[in-house]
């Protein structure tokens, strides 16, 4: 990739006509090509797509042609430097002042917060500054057509409190005349023989959207500045009063509070600013080597080395003088966001800077970036971020040394789980656990994926995976009659089950949640209910949850409280420091969003899994008649229990209630394709809730699941790349789980079980089963995946169901998959637990600690699995279970 199209992307945009001309130099470089040999015919350049002729060595005066160039390049320098210092001396400084500010905080301690009760409410002030803060420093809201970066506002300050610093702001422009990329022109003028190109040097700037900021990191350290207080006599008078001032870095007041947030913004804008000025002199400097090298290529000269040696890398802005000065004042800064911020903690200081430095882009000239591209382009891109408990599993799984006779190997503890999980299974192959040989063997496969599911050694559909091989090549697999099938028709039988009308129902699922999600009607129904929620505490929590739980059973649980926690953050931002409602609002999401697994049998994959071992399996109508007042009563009882532990309403000082913001909804009118994806999905929703009355005209309701993938990929609601950032690995986990259950029946596993079961569940009532089954279910998946629960657990409830007296296999596979749901006692008890447990406060403070799962997500847990077994065993048995 060219050079010029990574400054591009990489520059800062107010700083443009400061970089070198890259594209302006080559195009001389050219014209001086043609001077050199006095070329007439056209040029060729493969990397600019521009045509040159290829010249013997030694054609023409080369001495003149670097003359010439380097002329060029001089006055580029020349500019690159003369800005490089006025920016260096101007940054420096404000680094100083900010030192004093912190020391002079620091002394003064808690004396100094009359200054909040001078200036009233700020946050109207503070909501208009962090935009303009984060669209400065996000690449990801810098990089979208029609960013607000660019906007002017218009600031008042005083000078009672959040004055005006000297030398800080307002401060006259200074800066001598820089030439600019028509310095170039200005140089080449007196070269009759230069062609007249040359006079238009200066190339489009970026292209909007094109480059990581739209604005000057100087321009906003200054609009940070003005949130901070200029500390001086007055502070100092205060603080003189108490002997040994309080530290207010570690204080829990309200005035530290704010007092560390806007030192954070200061800092964090003053550190993107020395970091984009590095990367300003990193870029030059490439830019200069590269321009070099291109134009000793075309006209044979060998002025690189040269040039770069004596003049460049002695120039102020890339001496190693000048690079270690901005270190040292970054490591400064760094200090100061310790000390202010994150009490003291270096290292996770560090982290939280580099979260809001500008994105650099770079170009290898590789075979795997331009197969990245392609894939881009082509929408083969993955596009899913990875599972937050994978990061949190990867990154505490840290490893530890062994000493070895061939050295030191690094062995984690994956790898320990992946070795008791391969010696289990070859010892269980070896050992005679069940009788007969095809469930001996079934036995250690099931035991094997287990052991791997449980502990996530290796991905887990990557273990699913495993599921068809091993069947097959252990000839588990039998037939009706008892003989072992053949591999060939083995293969049949397993891929006939896991390709399963089941698996289309999934895939029909997944459908619905994208289309509803790209045409942006889940966030428009979403806001209109939150719209009427009003300001109270307690109803705007218990609608939140209302709306978690819906959104959960139709877009899945993963993305409703991604979605959720998006339109919760206005609330946030408002709420006082170190109240309760925060952490509350955000644990009621995510248990809303477990419970609305319960609620549709789309919602969840554990649903899905118990619709497949039914016989006959469930239609919709009767789903909803027993999850839909299970999970509202499992919501409401969780809503008051909430109520009581956190006490939402009450202000964090203990005096009043809090008032919060209330959600606007949006304005937009439906378009005609958001009505064409409702009425697909209606219509879709219906047909599946009488999918067992129209059985004979469509067989099964993964034919219907079909209509919404013809209707919405036929009519460009989605696209080719939609389909393939589908979850498939949640679609292969299913498959893997289907076949397995497959496996303990044909193997004769099951019936071996069967004698087991039947000599435990021997006189006892139906009921009684229930309510030893329900706490085994409900541990065993809040420890592990939901799906793997239901994978695992599935079986044995019906081959218990089947052993009770009239068959009630149906029912306890039933119960079994809406306990699945309810296991969300810890962080990593299901996606919304882990997406929860990593919301963080303005400050980068963490919302939930463990003990808030503890606390009140075991509660939660229990009260979802005793509804379950009480009022949803009544309604099924209601409807005939």
């Amino acid at each position: 990739m060219k050079f010029s199209s990574s400054l591009k992307f990489n520059a800062v945009s107010e700083w443009w006509d400061e970089y070198i001309a890259y594209d302006a130099l080559k195009k001389c470089i050219y014209q001086l090509e043609k001077k050199q040999h006095n070329l007439d015919q056209s040029y060729h350049d493969l990397e600019a797509n521009e045509h040159s002729a290829l010249m013997s060595p030694g054609d023409g005066s080369n001495s003149s042609t670097d003359a010439l160039f380097r002329s060029l390049l001089d006055r580029e320098l020349l500019k690159i430097t003369t800005f490089y210092e006025q920016q260096e001396a101007e940054l420096l400084d404000e680094v100083k002042q900010l030192e004093k500010l912190v020391e002079q905080q620091e002394a003064a301690g808690l004396a100094g917060n009359h200054y909040i009760a001078e200036f009233g409410d700020l946050d109207e002030d503070d909501d208009d500054d962090e935009e303009d803060f984060y669209d400065a420093t996000s690449p990801a809201q810098s990089r979208e057509p029609g960013s607000t970066s660019r906007r002017r506002r218009r600031r008042k300050s005083s000078s009672a409190g959040f004055g005006r610093e000297p030398n800080l702001h307002d401060r006259p422009d200074s800066r001598p005349p820089i030439q600019h990329r028509s310095s170039i022109s200005s140089s080449s003028s007196g070269h009759a023989d230069l062609d007249a190109s040359l006079l238009s040097l200066s190339g489009p700037g970026p292209a909007e959207g094109q480059h990581g900021s739209n604005r000057s990191p100087v321009a906003t350290v200054r609009r940070i500045a003005r949130k901070l207080p200029l500390l001086g006599e007055s502070f100092m008078k205060d603080s003189s009063t108490s002997s040994v001032p309080e530290n207010i870095w570690s204080s829990t007041s309200n005035y530290a509070y704010d007092t560390r947030l806007l030192f954070k913004r200061r800092i964090t804008a003053q550190y993107i600013a020395l970091t984009s000025l590095r990367s300003y002199v990193e870029i030059n400097y490439s830019g200069f080597r590269k321009i070099l090298k291109k134009y000793d290529k075309v006209t044979y000269n060998e002025l690189k080395d040269l040039y770069l040696h004596d003049v460049v890398e002695r120039a102020q802005p890339f001496t190693q003088a000048s690079k270690d000065k901005l270190t040292d004042n970054l490591n400064q800064l760094l200090d100061l966001y310790a000390k202010c911020v994150t009490l003291g903690d270096r290292s996770k200081a560090k982290l939280q800077l580099k979260l809001h430095q500008r994105e650099n882009i770079a170009w290898e000239r590789d075979t795997v970036w331009r197969q990245m591209i392609g894939r881009e382009r082509r929408g083969d891109s993955d596009g899913h971020p990875k599972a937050i408990g994978s990061v949190v599993q990867e990154e505490a799984d840290s490893g530890m040394d062994v000493k070895t006779p061939v050295g030191r190997v690094k062995f984690k503890r994956r790898h320990l789980f992946l070795l008791i999980a391969v010696t289990t299974f070859i010892i269980l192959l070896n050992v005679q656990t069940v009788d007969g040989v095809e469930a001996n063997r079934c036995f250690a496969i099931l035991m094997f994926c287990t052991i791997l599911w449980a502990t996530e050694a290796i991905p887990l559909f990557v273990t699913s995976m495993f599921v068809p091989l091993l069947l097959v090549c252990l000839r588990v697999i039998r037939d009706d009659d008892g003989k072992q099938l053949a591999p060939p028709d083995a293969t049949k039988f397993v891929f006939q089950q896991m390709f399963s009308p089941t698996i289309m129902l999934l895939i029909g699922g997944f459908t619905i949640s994208s289309a509803l999600s790209k045409t942006n009607i889940d966030r428009v129904l979403i806001t209109r209910v939150l719209s009427l929620a009003g300001s109270r505490p307690s109803t705007v929590l218990l609608a939140f949850m209302g709306v978690s739980c819906f959104a959960s059973m139709w877009i899945s649980n993963v993305a409703a409280p991604t979605l959720c926690f998006t339109l919760i953050r206005p609330i946030l931002r408002t709420l006082p420091p170190k109240s309760a409602f925060g952490p509350c609002l955000i644990l009621a999401i995510a248990l809303a969003a477990n419970i609305g697994g319960q609620s549709s049998p789309i919602s969840s994959p554990q649903n899905l899994i118990a619709l497949q071992a039914m016989d006959p399996p469930l239609d919709w109508a009767r789903w909803f008649a027993v999850a839909l007042p299970v999970s509202a009563i499992s919501i409401i009882i969780i809503w008051l229990f909430l109520l009581v532990s956190y006490r939402p309403a009450r202000s964090p000082d203990g005096e009043g209630e809090i008032e919060i913001k209330t959600i606007r909804p949006t304005r937009e009118p439906f378009s005609w394709k958001q009505i064409w994806v409702s009425f697909v999905c209606l219509v879709t929703i219906a047909l599946w809730c009488v999918g067992h009355e129209i059985a004979d005209y469509v067989g099964d309701m993964g034919v219907i699941a079909i209509i919404p993938i013809v209707a919405f990929f036929s009519t460009g609601v989605l696209k080719k790349d939609d389909f393939e950032q589908f979850m498939w690995t949640i679609v292969f986990l299913a498959m893997g789980g289907i076949a397995l259950g497959k496996g303990v029946m044909s193997s004769g596993l099951l019936q071996v079980m069967d004698v087991l079961i039947r000599d435990m569940v021997d006189g006892l009532s139906l009921y009684t089963v229930v309510i030893v089954l329900s706490p085994v279910v409900l541990v065993i998946s809040t420890f592990i995946s939901h799906t793997i629960a239901s994978v695992l657990l599935v079986p044995i409830a019906k081959e218990v169901g089947s052993n009770l007296k009239g068959d009630h296999a149906n029912l306890l596979i039933f119960i079994t998959g809406l306990i699945c749901s309810a296991g969300m006692g810890m962080p990593v008890s299901g996606f919304p637990n882990q997406t929860a447990a990593t919301q963080e406060n303005e400050l980068g403070e963490l919302y939930l600690s463990n003990i808030d799962f503890l606390k009140n997500g075991i509660p939660s847990s229990i009260i979802a699995t005793l509804v379950v077994s009480t009022v949803g065993f009544l309604l099924m048995r209601a409807i005939g279970l």
